[in-house]
């Protein structure tokens, strides 16, 4: 086992081609303790190099109602109003902090996305 920080994109490439090859080694063997490692310093490298922001809050509510099997009707009445629904999806109106609190409740979306601008 010749672990090491990556540092470069090279490092970064090499410890991928290597989880390739360990992908499927037994937990608790020499095979297995490598690539816990090497999982936690490629997640390292990708957070750093690759940070991945918070969703639009549009997009995470559409996505959250399709996993639900919810359509904008439905939303509507979550949010007490019909026609509100079709503006928050349009974007023609924000999203007003009862209405934050109402979508976190109700569909579970973290109230960090909903408060982004969009």
């Amino acid at each position: 086992m010749k672990l090491k920080p990556i540092r470069t994109e090279e490092d970064y490439n090499k410890a991928l081609a290597r989880l390739e090859k360990i992908f499927d080694s037994d937990p608790g063997t020499k095979g297995g303790d490598e690539l816990e490692i090497l999982v936690l310093l490629i997640e390292d490298y990708e957070n750093k190099h690759y940070p991945i922001g918070p969703p639009d809050p549009i997009e995470a509510i559409k996505f959250r109602m399709e996993q639900m099997g919810l359509q904008q009707k439905d939303l509507g009445e979550i949010l007490g109003h019909k026609s509100r629904a079709s503006e928050i999806l349009n974007r023609k109106r924000k999203l007003t902090l009862s209405m934050i609190r109402t979508l976190h409740d109700k569909l579970n979306i973290s109230t960090e996305v909903l408060v982004q601008e969009y």
